[in-house]
């Protein structure tokens, strides 16, 4: 059965469009929280973070209230790939993580993808259950107000990312004397990209790191390689 809101990767569109504004990432948010929560009868925690896109900046605050009127605690992480998010929200014993993107598209799109405790993708079932929570009254999800959510805001998302990702080498793995180039298309790996390399010795060459909002994968990335093949012959 063709899922109404979920595609193969999440949701994603244009920014105010049908699902991609304030009101619905409120709805959102509450759905998804509404679902985590009815699974252990009390209060529980979600992670959030998000690529470096302008529209973030609307989004987010909507896609916490619905969180936080379902009952749900959030932390809040800025800018992390993905795949960070997922690793977090596992290692962080969160029951669920939201991940405000959307991957390569330009500036103009935005979306959000959903993890489960275990750090994977939710299942089509789970989303069609959420689905369904989305269509209904919102009071009849909404907590009292001595039950709702709390907000905290955490600076350490790129440090525990970093070493996470540093514990799957061995040791004495180290890229002392290398030179690397990465292309963080100004995206959600703008910090921890080079910050990984420069952590395990490498002489890093950044590029796509001096984000605005606007300019996320605008003329370079995944999308646009020239600039990443004119540095590394440069060096």
């Amino acid at each position: 059965m063709t899922k109404k809101y979920f595609g193969t990767d999440g949701i994603r569109g244009a920014v105010n469009s049908k699902n991609i504004n304030g009101d619905m990432f409120f709805k959102f948010g509450l759905a998804s929280g509404t679902y985590f929560k009815s699974q252990k009868k009390r209060k529980q925690t979600a992670i959030i973070a998000k690529d470096t896109r302008l529209s973030g900046y609307t989004l987010e605050p909507a896609l916490v209230s619905g969180l936080t009127s379902a009952g749900m605690h959030v932390f809040t992480l800025g800018p992390l790939p993905t795949n960070g998010l997922a690793m977090l929200t596992k290692s962080m014993k969160a029951n669920m993580g939201i991940m405000i993107t959307a991957s390569h598209n330009t500036h103009s799109d935005n979306g959000l993808k959903l993890f489960g405790p275990d750090g994977m993708k939710l299942s089509d079932k789970i989303e069609k259950k959420i689905e369904k929570l989305i269509d209904k009254n919102i009071k009849k999800n909404l907590s009292h107000s001595e039950k709702l959510g709390r907000v905290k805001r955490l600076e350490s998302g790129t440090k525990d990312y970093v070493n996470i990702l540093k514990k799957n080498f061995t040791k004495n793995f180290n890229l002392d004397g290398m030179k690397i180039v990465i292309d963080c298309a100004n995206g959600a790996g703008y910090k921890a990209g080079p910050e990984l390399l420069r952590s395990l010795g490498a002489k890093v060459f950044s590029l796509g790191v001096k984000p605005n909002g606007l300019n996320i994968n605008k003329n370079c990335g995944s999308t646009f390689p020239s600039n990443i093949k004119k540095a590394v012959k440069k060096i």
